[in-house]
């Protein structure tokens, strides 16, 4: 019976909407995705039913935030961004250069290669970075995609009890939540949000088609933000349905991390935990050089550099009412940078490497 994947699927979405109930009485930061993913990864670990969560369930939550942030967009928004290039561009390589450094510490003191650790260090790609370590002859895919996902979770979980906390000063999700709502009462979701919904639909599969990363969440931004930039914009989601969207990616999340599946686990889980908070240290640190020259908020500033995936930071964005459209410029840049050039240029840094071993041996 177990076998039987609906069973196993409502059973997941039971315990994810109990996380979820337990998280938002206890009034934590985005309750809806971190109650989901700390219930479904706990549970997964001790039950004896298989957990099952299908991706088309994220995918739709992808959609959900992806438009939120897109609507996010004007032609005020698009003229900041593009002025903000050159410090996406500087903020992005000191970022992955950081990650770097924390890659060489972490290897030498677990014993694995560099090349698997940095490919599990660098931030913002998980799905590219997957896909190149299974490329890649002699990297370990298990400790990449462990080193990635543990940074992910630790990210998710860390980075919204700070921007709540007393260093960034935020009111808290149910204030926001009270203005998302009056939002969406003035500006009515029917029948406008029919368009956007289409609009959505077509340029997550076309972005998809055309291998984008992430593309059940880029093309709906792109598509949004484009009809938006236009003059014909789009309506503001109510509080619930932003809520339904993170219930549907922390589910999904929760189950992506299997440290039962590592060699070394106590050295390695050690070690992801200290480069995670390494990370956000460093994240920290970038954000106070973009605050002071770039003249954004800290609470943007932080969200725009943090190491995390594009659809959490978005949330959090959303959630505190920081710059959506220039926390997912700097996100949007990174993700590209590192889906396009961060690739090449570590195939080629391996392949010397490799050749550099090879004549010391001969």
């Amino acid at each position: 019976m177990f076998k039987d994947k609906r069973i196993q699927f409502f059973f997941t979405l039971l315990i994810a909407f109990t996380g979820g109930i337990i998280f938002h009485k206890l009034n934590t930061p985005i309750p809806w995705l971190l109650g989901p993913m700390t219930a479904v990864f706990i549970g997964s670990r001790f039950g004896k039913v298989q957990f099952y969560w299908p991706s088309w369930i994220r995918n739709i939550g992808l959609v959900i935030v992806g438009y939120s942030i897109g609507v996010s967009f004007t032609k005020k928004a698009l003229v900041q961004i593009v002025a903000e290039l050159p410090s996406m561009i500087l903020m992005t390589l000191l970022l992955v250069l950081f990650c770097a450094g924390i890659a060489v510490v972490v290897s030498k003191l677990t014993g694995v290669d560099y090349p698997t650790v940095l490919t599990g260090s660098i931030p913002g790609g998980l799905t590219q970075m997957l896909t190149f370590a299974e490329e890649m002859k002699g990297i370990d895919v298990t400790t990449v995609t462990f080193l990635q996902v543990a940074r992910l979770m630790m990210i998710i979980f860390c980075v919204p009890f700070l921007i709540f906390g007393p260093l960034f000063h935020n009111e808290n999700k149910l204030t926001t939540g009270m203005i998302h709502s009056e939002v969406a009462v003035t500006d009515p979701l029917f029948p406008k949000i029919l368009l956007f919904a289409v609009i959505c639909v077509v340029f997550a599969f076309l972005t998809k088609k055309l291998r984008f990363p992430t593309p059940f969440m880029l093309g709906p931004i792109l598509g949004t933000a484009a009809v938006n930039v236009s003059g014909f914009a789009g309506p503001a989601l109510p509080s619930a349905l932003l809520d339904l969207s993170q219930f549907m990616i922390g589910g999904y999340i929760g189950l992506l991390l299997k440290p039962e599946k590592l060699e070394h686990k106590v050295r390695i889980i050690s070690l992801a935990f200290i480069s995670g908070i390494t990370m956000i240290i460093g994240s920290l640190g970038l954000s106070l050089l973009i605050m002071h020259f770039g003249h954004i908020s800290p609470s943007t500033s932080f969200l725009s550099i943090a190491p995390g995936g594009m659809d959490q930071m978005g949330i959090l964005a959303h959630e505190i009412n920081a710059d959506l459209s220039m926390v997912t410029g700097y996100q949007l840049f990174r993700l590209f940078f590192i889906y396009f050039a961060v690739p090449p240029m570590l195939k080629w840094f391996f392949t010397k490497q490799g050749d550099r071993h090879h004549k010391k041996t001969n």
